[in-house]
């Protein structure tokens, strides 16, 4: 009766409500409420009345308002103030109400398995996290994870007998573990890595007409919720739902996040235990409280398998996304088990959402290591320093110095969290808890702290095998026994002579901070670390100098902006072109470019803060007639950061140019070195104008009205000391 006067509109909807909430008292109130009002809004009536009408049929009738109501409730929370559209309505109401699809997981079996939850999970704020997905998502268990070496083992024995993992059996330890994955599942998929706002222009800058945007992907929540609903519904039939509690930075610190990761993949929980702080502790932390990032992931590969796997290797490649939606405080991703698609603490969190809530709360998260450095003085100061990935962050924050006298310790490799505290200090913290690195080219000469690091409880992917249990990729060859075979991270033999690599470019390994020899002694410090320089850099083969200062914070803004790097092999691009990469951070970016740097420049005009210098390093120049890299790199660099942290306590040992200070002849200790400082440091005007033009053009196109006057401004200038 009242559906059907709801349809003709004859009596108000606010009569019909009570009229409705009253009749069925049995039933709670808030929930037909909640029922009605939302049908009303969504003038639905049509559909509303088919499938009451229906019921009788399909339904036992004590189950027909438990059923539809579920429905409701789910799209209610899915889409806020509407109904999900037509063509995926039915397909939506089967799944949540189990009648209609091909699982054996019906509404009263996930009530059940919500109910199986372990009592010491009090949250209802999480409790109803867990249960409105395991409605969607349809796995045949829930198991929340406590972070034990206990469960840890036993998610290990499963993925062996899975053949998802490989026993290293050179090592004498229970760890290390070797996966190899689908090869077409091996990087981030940035094509495939969305922000969904309803305002576009709040995730990706106005770019010019007829430019395509690289500053990030937006998807509108209608386009999203379609592309949700086309994937997740019963994604994780025939599998565990492994809830997974997080901290980000170190629990109870107030500069940390907690985050609640649902996923299907054991490789993930098992890398998550080694990259977070995660389990029981996590949970008593959060409390009542429902502050918490909601993460979901699926590899996208209910069971039974339509396909066969590679490597045993469960991904869905064709369906992969990975969204992230601020509103909601919400990450979701399907179809990638790759690490930095599938951990969704590290990018997703730590760098996409990490950055709006930073926007929000007036602070920074970056795509930076944190590092320690003591002089021969006993003077210790923390650094930052923003690369793109396979730069060299690892080797830097894990650098073993030349120099006598001079140490250097590891607060972190890729992910700095920054605050200023009352007193205007700018302190930092790792969010991690583990390192995530490239393996290929990591070696007891150019890493030994990493090496050391790596030799236990590490998880390797998509690196080679020994034919003694070792691992190897390129790098290792003068480490590794020539006579020894090698399996390459496809499962083939090895073919020295090919010119093919044993390990994937982008094979990484996964392994504790807490085993880093050089692990600082305040990497855990609630309150951060004091820091006092940024550094920028990338890859540039011609025309940057080794090193150079920016003339104040607001300079400092433009070199991060204008920052360009060769490609690597971290994301899916090929080849190696020169791209602009602002603040190491263009994949990784939560909101407009613009208002970042709006954001950026914000600070110098705050009273009291104690701005860092800005700096820029290159390592990578080469000699224009060689190809010959001009500078040593690796442990030969802390020569570039003592030159740094003597400009801090501002030593007079810099000369102006058009881009910078740089140092003077005599300042940067070069004893022992055979360099060209000429070639090093030479700022060729020509190129720069060239540099100028380009910035100024990626600048117009993508971030376009967006860009803060600011960076105009101080481009114009630039471009006048160059032609003077």
């Amino acid at each position: 009766l009242s559906i059907g006067c709801l349809r003709r509109r004859s009596i108000p909807v606010p009569i019909i409500i009570t009229i409705f909430s009253k009749f069925y008292s049995q039933y709670r109130q808030s929930d037909w409420l909640r029922f009605f009002f939302v049908s009303a809004e969504s003038l639905n009536f049509n559909r509303l009345y088919f499938f009451a009408n229906r019921a009788e049929t399909l339904f036992h009738p004590s189950q027909i308002v438990t059923r539809i109501f579920n429905w409701l409730e789910s799209a209610i929370s899915h889409r806020p103030s509407r109904m999900i559209s037509l063509p995926y309505q039915k397909q939506h109401f089967e799944t949540v109400s189990g009648f209609g699809c091909r699982t054996n997981l019906s509404l009263v079996q996930a009530r059940s398995l919500s109910q199986s939850l372990p009592d010491s999970l009090q949250n209802d704020y999480v409790r109803k996290f867990i249960e409105e997905k395991a409605r969607i998502c349809k796995p045949d268990q829930i198991q929340v994870c406590d972070g034990t070496e206990e469960e840890n083992k036993q998610l290990i024995e499963l993925m062996v007998k899975q053949g998802q993992l490989e026993k290293l059996e050179k090592y004498d330890n229970w760890y290390p573990w070797l996966a190899r994955t689908d090869p077409a599942d091996v990087a981030r998929v940035e094509s495939k890595t969305i922000i969904s706002t309803p305002n576009r222009r709040d995730t990706i800058p106005n770019t010019k007409p007829g430019i395509d945007g690289t500053l990030g992907k937006w998807l509108s929540p209608n386009d999203l919720e379609k592309a949700l609903d086309d994937r997740f519904p019963g994604c994780m039939k025939g599998r565990t739902m492994y809830v997974i509690p997080f901290s980000m930075g170190p629990i109870g610190s107030p500069l940390s996040k907690i985050g609640i990761q649902l996923t299907d993949s054991p490789y993930v929980v098992a890398s998550m235990r080694i990259m977070t702080r995660m389990g029981s502790n996590v949970l008593k932390a959060l409390g009542d409280r429902d502050d918490f990032i909601r993460c979901l992931h699926s590899v996208g590969c209910p069971l039974p398998l339509s396909r066969p796997l590679k490597n045993n290797w469960p991904c869905n490649p064709e369906k992969t996304l990975i969204t992230h939606i601020p509103d909601r405080n919400e990450i979701i991703s399907f179809g990638s088990g790759y690490g930095g698609n599938s951990l969704l603490g590290k990018k997703c969190f730590a760098l996409r959402l990490g950055s709006i809530l930073a926007k929000r709360e007036g602070w920074f998260a970056e795509h930076m290591l944190i590092l320690g450095i003591t002089n021969p003085a006993g003077q210790k100061k923390y650094i930052v320093a923003a690369f793109p990935s396979a730069c060299g962050k690892t080797n830097l924050a894990m650098l073993t110095p030349t120099l006598p006298g001079y140490k250097v310790e590891c607060v972190g490799d890729d992910i700095a969290w920054m605050r200023f505290d009352e007193n205007g200090v700018l302190r930092a913290i790792n969010p991690e808890f583990g390192f995530f690195g490239v393996a290929p080219g990591t070696n007891n000469k150019t890493n030994p702290n990493a090496m050391k690091t790596i030799a236990s409880n590490t998880v390797f992917t998509n690196v080679g095998k020994t034919s003694d249990g070792g691992v190897y990729w390129e790098g290792l060859e003068d480490e590794t026994d020539p006579n020894l075979s090698i399996t390459t991270w496809l499962g083939e033999k090895f073919d020295r002579s090919s010119g093919k690599p044993a390990a994937h470019p982008n094979s990484r390994f996964c392994a504790p901070a807490g085993q880093c020899p050089i692990i600082d002694s305040n990497w855990e410090d609630s309150k951060g670390v004091p820091i006092s320089a940024i550094i920028f850099g990338g890859r540039r083969p011609e025309g940057v100098p080794l090193v150079y200062e920016s003339f104040d914070w607001k300079h400092g803004v433009l070199v991060g902006a204008s920052l360009r790097s060769e490609a690597t092999a971290a994301a899916e691009h090929k080849g190696k072109i020169i791209m602009h990469d602002p603040f190491a951070m263009r994949p990784f970016f939560g909101y407009n470019f613009g208002h970042y740097l709006s954001h950026w420049l914000s600070f110098a005009e705050k009273p009291g803060l104690k701005l860092p210098k800005i700096f820029h390093v290159n390592w990578f120049r080469k000699d224009q007639q060689s190809g010959k890299f001009l500078w040593p790199g690796f442990g030969e660099n802390c020569r570039v950061l003592d030159w740094i942290i003597r400009r801090v306590d501002n030593e007079n040992i810099a000369e102006n140019s058009p881009i910078g200070y740089l140092p003077t002849k005599q300042s940067l200790i070069m004893d022992g070195l055979d360099v060209d400082y000429d070639k090093l440091f030479d700022v060729p005007k020509e190129f720069w104008k060239q540099e100028v033009n380009s910035i100024r053009k990626y600048f117009d196109e993508q971030v376009g009205e967006d860009l803060p006057k600011e960076m105009l401004s101080q481009l114009d200038q630039l471009e006048k000391r160059l032609n003077n």
